[in-house]
């Protein structure tokens, strides 16, 4: 039975525009994104051993950029040659409500449409408002994921603020809370002035300020500083006990001194903490606002007074100061401190300063009354999978962090993010997780005089008020690998799909949310949530440059299917792209692949063509020496291929097989063929080949094509797809979508 080709399509140029759109609502309607069909469709055994990605859910707070693209193409190609291989292949798609960078956004808005704050709204109205813009953005980045060519499990989607995530939230507040882990102290947190409410470390960004240094006179001793504006309060004068320089000087002893508002009487502190190789090997502290001096003072029981009120003005102890903003005192107590004979010298100084993300404002660390899960308390983990911590042992958090990646439970990809993965455990400090905004999950805790409640409802009775804080959105998010199948029900899902297999995501985040969901699902679960974590890097522009709104260099992935097709951008994004390292992309890049499905679409058109006389027969044995050679060439190149995409070697894998589509198959060996098949393409001199040779390369050509579609799948699934269905159907098989088509390359082959 000959084959023709089976619609018009292939004579014209291949147009992703009118394609992709097409493509995606095949497969959703097709209902094989959801594992449960293809078990029930036939196309994944029953018994098929799972395979699970639970997507990093995108913040509701605009659209998606690069690093987005990158995540979801890479996610996609590990579930689309999953789930090739029959395996029951779960991808969780969701998105994260990003509490305080979300209310910022509506306040924002709010403030310059309406010229109102939220303290004009009311909480109740500012959260309608919130929750009306997340949808909004929710809408879009749901069908920016759609347009990537996402094959997630839109049936299961989750979001980190719904009401499955919420009683997880709660749920997992009571048990730590019962169990001694969280608790209400008076600690130092980083203070956004501006936004009014804490932030975590990931929130801060860092800006190069140039200022002065000062040394000033402080008794016997030169301390130097870049803020004076803090010393009203610095009473203690801290050196290393070891250091020779000041052995005349005892732990403890007083000092009466002249400071900037009079005389004062400062105590002796000896500290192993100071750096003797710093400037004069002494300091003053000031325990309210800076994290290293607050924790001098928790060793040593010092006092600690506030000089710095949450807006950033001084207060009443610095007297004629009082009242004032940071930049407009620093001058005039500068001068002051001159006019008394204090002021040793001073010097031009370049430093990082902590900004807020999402205000700007500068932040100012202070000692709030805040909710913080403790890292180091002891407490008995009841059923335990770990390694080297068995059921009904007694461990830590900061313990279960670091093993889970010690014994290899837990594989970091690349490895040497092992290093600044432990750095970061050993000097991990109690998790501030409350935050003094409206939006997000509430503390689930309740006050009624002195009683306190902490449940997954509110008490019954009257006169009880809920705490006002909301919770620091990586709470709720490090929950993700098991809230999102249902956990703290016990569920088929959680049974079947956890610990889930990857958690690809940036390396900007392996301490902020990776780490902080190891901690949860091992404190949960004592198990592990993800077997590897593969970490990507930022992508850059063709320069190299980081892209940014100032530099006007950005590139949209959005932009980029309408222009180019989304198939091009993957594979741009992919090519040449290593684990943990930031990689470049051009619009000349991305166009150049682009051209390579044009090539696949050509490649397909010419074997077609020049093959319309045969059929495909996966039965054919009679192969010349010479196609049987390059048969076993191509299958040891696709089971490398298959090798790499196990090993997460995605830059590999794409770059081989577009080596093989582009120059082998299509400068090669089409280019031989046609001497071969001869008068089977359209316009050539006859062939002097003989019928045995032209039945080989036409069945080694046919076998190609399909094998090739099938491997590149995952990396250019829309292009694909679309020549899938243009094929001839295969002698006894019936024609499935390419998404759930056997990979031809067996496991570990």
């Amino acid at each position: 039975m000959m084959h023709k080709i089976m619609n018009e399509k292939l004579l014209k140029p291949y147009n992703p525009q009118e394609t992709e759109t097409r493509i995606y609502q095949l497969w959703e309607q097709s209902g094989l994104f959801n594992p449960d069909t293809c078990v029930k469709d036939g196309y994944t055994s029953p018994d098929a051993e799972p395979f699970t990605i639970v997507m990093p859910p995108p913040n509701v707070t605009g659209v998606l950029h690069m690093g987005h693209a990158l995540m979801l193409t890479l996610e996609d190609i590990l579930v689309r040659f999953q789930r090739m291989r029959g395996k029951k292949t779960l991808w969780i798609p969701g998105t994260d409500h990003a509490a305080i960078a979300t209310q910022a956004r509506v306040e924002k808005d709010i403030l310059k449409k309406e010229g109102l704050s939220r303290y004009d709204l009311g909480r109740d109205e500012l959260l309608k408002r919130i929750e009306v813009f997340a949808q909004e953005s929710h809408d879009i980045i749901v069908s920016q994921i759609k347009i990537m060519g996402a094959s997630c499990d839109w049936s299961r989607e989750a979001f980190t603020l719904d009401t499955v995530r919420t009683k997880a939230v709660r749920t997992m507040f009571k048990k730590m809370y019962e169990d001694g882990l969280i608790y209400r102290g008076h600690r130092i947190v980083n203070w956004d002035p501006k936004g009014q409410t804490t932030i975590s470390d990931d929130e801060i960004v860092y800006q190069e300020e140039k200022t002065t240094f000062y040394y000033f006179k402080y008794g016997p001793f030169i301390i130097g500083t870049a803020r004076p504006e803090t010393k009203f309060g610095d009473k203690y004068v801290v050196m290393h006990p070891d250091d020779v320089r000041y052995k005349q000087y005892k732990h403890g002893e007083k000092l009466k001194l002249e400071w900037i508002n009079g005389p004062i009487t400062a105590t002796i502190i000896k500290d192993e903490a100071i750096d003797m190789e710093f400037g004069t090997g002494v300091m003053t502290i000031t325990p309210w606002h800076s994290v290293i001096d607050f924790e001098i003072a928790e060793r040593h029981g010092l006092d600690k007074e506030q000089i710095i009120d949450d807006k950033g003005k001084l207060l009443l102890i610095a007297e004629e100061f009082a009242g004032m903003k940071i930049t407009e005192a620093r001058p005039k107590i500068v001068e002051k401190l001159r006019e008394k004979g204090l002021l040793e010298k001073e010097e031009p100084y370049i430093h990082q300063i902590a900004t807020a993300e999402r205000t700007g404002a500068v932040i100012e660390p202070q000692i709030k009354l805040q909710w913080f899960i403790n890292v180091n308390k002891e407490f008995t983990l009841k059923k335990s999978k770990l390694e080297g911590i068995p059921s009904g042992s007694s461990t830590t958090l900061k313990e279960i962090m670091r093993r889970m990646v010690e014994t290899k439970q837990i594989h970091i990809i690349p490895e040497y993010f092992d290093k600044t993965y432990f750095h970061w455990i050993e000097n991990l400090k109690d998790w501030c997780v409350s935050r003094q905004i409206w939006y997000g999950h509430r503390v689930p805790v309740w006050y009624k005089g002195e009683e306190i409640y902490s449940g997954i409802e509110a008490p019954l009775g009257d006169g009880w008020v809920q705490d006002g804080d909301t919770l620091d959105t990586w709470f709720s998010s490090g929950l993700w690998t098991f809230s999102t199948l249902g956990w703290p029900e016990n569920t088929p899902d959680l049974s079947l799909y956890h610990p889930t297999d990857v958690l690809e995501t940036g390396y900007e985040i392996l301490f902020f949310w990776v780490a902080r969901m190891i901690l949860m699902s091992g404190y949960a679960l004592g198990d592990i949530p993800f077997h590897s974590v593969y970490l990507h890097g930022t992508v850059r522009d063709g320069q190299g440059r980081k892209m940014s709104k100032s530099l006007g260099n950005g590139i949209d992935p959005i932009d980029v299917a309408k222009e180019f097709g989304t198939d091009a951008g993957r594979m741009a994004l992919v090519v040449g792209t290593g684990p943990g390292t930031d990689s470049k992309i051009s619009l000349e890049k991305i166009r150049g692949y682009k051209h390579f499905c044009n090539k696949l679409w050509n490649i397909t058109r010419f074997i077609l063509s020049s093959t319309e006389s045969y059929s495909y027969d996966e039965t054919f044995s009679t192969y010349t020496e010479r196609d049987q050679n390059l048969r076993t060439e191509r299958d040891s190149l696709f089971a490398e291929v298959t090798e790499e995409l196990e090993g997460f070697k995605f830059h590999l894998a794409s770059e081989k097989l577009y080596h093989y589509a582009w120059s082998t198959l299509a400068d090669e060996l089409i280019e031989e063929s046609k001497t071969i098949l001869g008068s089977q393409t359209p316009g050539s001199t006859p062939s002097t080949a003989s019928d045995g040779e032209r039945d080989s390369r036409a069945q080694f050509l046919l076998e190609t094509l399909y094998k090739l579609l099938i491997v590149l799948h995952p990396f250019v699934p829309f292009v694909t797809e679309e020549l899938w269905s243009i094929l001839p159907e295969r002698k006894g098989k019936k024609r499935n979508l390419l998404m759930v088509e056997p990979w031809p390359i067996k496991e570990n082959s």
